[in-house]
């Protein structure tokens, strides 16, 4: 937790250096027990987590002293880390919300838990979180919970004009889901992983509207995206699926059978229909989105998210 807590606030200090308004950091950055290792009983079985274990101290010192450091930088910071109840409950599994000012103004607790989180870990929260940053009202979601929808929407609802998304897993599809909410929803999602994860589904912005990736690391394009492109090829050469001809294999003659079956010649096919399809754009009321900045009765800037 010590070690966490250096490398959280010299990533603010980075963060604050080129003009961040806000930073977020991914779900369980100050501490993450091991589901594996906080479950492990006897015989191999899973037994609930002892939480006696935990150096609440220290866990306590390292959040207070992230939030001093971020009245310093004058910059909005979340993280995520575990927050304590009194027995025989459980802990939240949470994001701290902590304002230019170094105060703590709200936590998210994590509403939708695994199995193995809500059997032998956490206790899952209740309710949504809306903040206000420079005139942007935003809202906040862990990991698992981006295979939900509805907590999405509910945030539509809501008016929220961003959600940050901080996972911790290495899996390219959350990534997905962040594209497909900011696409269907009309506003922009933030979507934090740890950099060990990051060759899988890099940290960054997503615009809202078209789901287009704003912000990305220097890395430049997602990676998942050309690893994608190199199986679909591999696949295409080497399995060829049923009705591909192999490389340099000759053309069957038009009317000809395959396997049984014939194929239907040019004149045989039918003819296409071109109908006009009507393309409406989702949320036209909201397109104040794409250009953060002003809201009606409230303050003007601009919420800048790193990654």
């Amino acid at each position: 937790m010590r070690v966490a807590g250096r490398e959280i606030r010299a990533l603010m200090g980075e963060a604050a250096a080129v003009g961040a308004r806000l930073v977020q950091f991914t779900e369980g950055a100050l501490t993450y027990p091991g589901k594996q290792v906080m479950t492990a009983g006897p015989g191999g079985h899973r037994v609930p987590a002892d939480w006696g274990r935990v150096a609440w101290g220290v866990l306590r010192e390292e959040a207070e002293a992230i939030a001093e450091r971020a009245g310093e930088l004058g910059m909005w910071t979340v993280f995520g880390s575990i927050h304590p109840l009194t027995g025989p409950n459980r802990p939240h599994n949470s994001l701290y919300v902590v304002s230019d000012r170094g105060s703590l103004v709200a936590r998210y607790d994590k509403r939708f838990l695994s199995h193995t989180e809500l059997s032998f870990l956490y206790s899952p929260g209740r309710d949504p979180l809306m903040v206000e940053v420079d005139g942007l009202r935003i809202g906040f979601a862990l990991c698992i919970e981006a295979r939900f929808p509805e907590l999405f929407a509910e945030y539509e609802r809501l008016d929220v004009d961003c959600v940050l998304l901080s996972v911790m897993a290495d899996d390219a599809s959350m990534a997905h889901l962040a594209q497909s909410y900011a696409m269907l929803y009309n506003y922009w999602v933030g979507y934090g992983v740890p950099a060990q994860f990051s060759a899988t589904s890099p940290a960054g912005i997503v615009a809202p509207g078209a789901g287009g990736w704003r912000a990305l690391p220097v890395t430049a394009d997602p990676p998942w995206r050309s690893r994608t492109s190199t199986w679909t090829r591999r696949t295409r050469t080497s399995k060829r699926p049923c009705g591909t001809r192999a490389r340099g294999a000759a053309r069957p003659a038009p009317g000809s059978t395959r396997g049984g079956s014939r194929r239907a010649t040019p004149a045989a096919r039918p003819a296409r229909r071109s109908e006009p399809t009507a393309r409406t754009r989702p949320n036209a009321r909201r397109s104040r989105r794409t250009e953060p900045g002003r809201r009606p009765g409230g303050a003007t800037g601009r919420c800048h998210v790193r990654p």
